[in-house]
């Protein structure tokens, strides 16, 4: 009997001595999560200061001495744009747009020279109001003016100083016609305060 209960107690003494590793094991597990948890967000944290660290390029802008617009293919009858050309040199961007604008609404009148009705206004014999013309140059001249600030230049002190017209690829029409395709360029630079003060007199 004796023997017995020194068996059994030795079996009671390794059974309480694995629960209790048993345990020790869990304990030790349940504490090393969160440090590796606790881990992760710093990485993050380093992360996002990395990303706040980054630096822009900067953009340059180049200044050159013009800007030039190219209306290909335009719709028009050359010798409206012609004449459109020949008003609007000399003046600035804004003006060239205001100008056209009034043409639309027929309350200014283009310059014209050959058998033209005769006109009212100040210091115009004889003219007409080219409205499909005006609308194709408008499209035309924001264009340009896109240009000149994308090349540097102050709007306010540039002008118009050329402007040309000629014809274009011009496709036949049914019964031997041709359609109306002008091509139209224009360029504008600074100019000195002189040159544009005596631009305004014109």
């Amino acid at each position: 009997m004796a023997n017995e209960t020194k068996t059994t107690a030795k079996k009671e003494t390794k059974m309480e001595t694995k629960v209790e590793t048993k345990v020790e094991n869990k304990t030790e597990a349940k504490v090393v999560t969160p440090v590796a948890a606790e881990t992760k967000v710093e990485n993050k944290t380093t992360d996002a200061n990395k990303t706040e660290k980054k630096v822009e390029p900067k953009v340059t802008i180049v200044k050159k001495e013009e800007a030039i617009a190219k209306g290909t293919n335009m719709p028009i009858s050359k010798k409206h744009a012609m004449y459109i050309c020949d008003h609007i040199k000399g003046k600035s961007i804004d003006v060239a747009i205001k100008l056209l604008q009034d043409v639309i609404i027929l309350k200014r009148v283009i310059p014209m020279n050959g058998e033209i009705p005769h006109r009212s206004a100040p210091g115009v014999m004889s003219g007409r109001y080219p409205v499909s013309a005006s609308k194709q140059f408008i499209y035309l001249l924001k264009a340009l003016k896109g240009n000149a600030i994308a090349n540097g230049l102050d709007i306010n002190k540039t002008r118009i100083y050329f402007g040309s017209a000629t014809w274009d690829s011009r496709p036949a029409r049914r019964g031997g016609t041709r359609f109306k395709r002008t091509f139209v360029l224009l360029k504008a630079k600074e100019q000195s305060y002189k040159e544009t003060k005596e631009g305004k007199k014109q």
